[in-house]
């Protein structure tokens, strides 16, 4: 399915037995679907759709975008596209594990990025592992349970299934938004989701916080403005970090040499490169590979 030598990209048929030949969606228990793939993705994989699971039992770790989280019941995490993802368990482990494609959701609601708007498929490691709330724990375990069912016959039944699983993120959402110590514009979430687009789509070529406020059509001081005020940090430091995490994840690719890598990156040269992601990581881009690979 993959090589040590470079890290492996699954997508959802790559997942599922040949006769279901289903690609935009797979829901099964956890511990099921961990029987049936844990050789493979317990090393470190990418995902080419939206990927979530909610655990409720089990010890372990799992390791989300280079950050590392200890098993708890009912933690969920949920990722995005091209994020890299490992598992390490020390205990048999249930839960629930639901998979769709970036095209699931988008003849239903006519809404190519109706999964951003959910503050968990943000694509943001600090934003996508979170407790799901006491009061949500039977709910959403039901909703679940239906969706397993109803997606696992011969003719599942899509539209139930997608209204199930819509239901399920929106009483996630609502459940971290009323523990959230403030209430957040519609406005500025809109124009942060955006910002994020954009700089998902330009970070190799645009390192300017201006240059993305032209195309946002605000000054850079507002941006500047927003980002402070909802992530604490800099439009700057937001787009930095977008590189350094594509560093991290080119650099556990070893057919790549690290003056690949920067000009994949756009770096001036191999030394800018290193001493950009030295200054921001604190080690050399061969040490940080030599790390991962151990």
């Amino acid at each position: 399915m993959g090589s040590t030598k470079k890290i492996p990209v699954y997508s959802i048929r790559s997942l599922q037995p040949e006769a279901l030949q289903r690609s935009d969606f797979l829901a099964a228990p956890f511990a099921l679907y961990l029987e049936q793939h844990y050789e493979h993705l317990h090393r470190p994989h990418r995902h080419s759709f939206y990927h979530m699971v909610l655990f409720t039992s089990g010890k372990g770790t799992h390791t989300v975008d280079f950050s590392r989280f200890e098993v708890q019941p009912f933690q969920v995490y949920c990722m995005t596209p091209g994020q890299v993802h490992s598992w390490h368990f020390t205990s048999a482990v249930t839960g629930y594990v639901v998979n769709f494609s970036e095209h699931f959701f988008r003849d239903f609601l006519l809404n190519p990025y109706y999964p951003e708007r959910f503050s968990f498929f943000s694509g943001v490691v600090d934003e996508c592992v979170f407790r799901l709330p006491e009061a949500l724990h039977t709910r959403i375990v039901r909703l679940l349970e239906d969706v397993i069912r109803y997606a696992g016959g011969e003719a599942p039944q899509q539209d139930m299934v997608r209204v199930w699983l819509l239901e399920v993120f929106l009483l996630m959402e609502n459940g971290l938004t009323r523990r959230s110590t403030k209430a957040i514009p519609e406005q500025k979430k809109v124009l942060l989701q955006h910002l994020r687009r954009l700089i998902d789509s330009n970070y190799k070529l645009m390192r300017l916080p201006k240059e993305y406020a032209d195309l946002l059509y605000v000054t850079p001081n507002h941006l500047n403005a927003l980002c402070r005020d909802l992530l604490g940090m800099t439009a700057g430091e937001l787009i930095r970090n977008r590189v350094l995490l594509e560093a991290k994840r080119l650099l556990t690719n070893v057919n790549m040499t690290v003056a690949e890598i920067a000009y994949e990156l756009d770096f001036q040269d191999n030394s800018y490169f290193n001493r950009f992601f030295k200054k921001y990581e604190g080690i050399t881009p061969d040490a940080f590979r030599n790390n991962f690979l151990k």
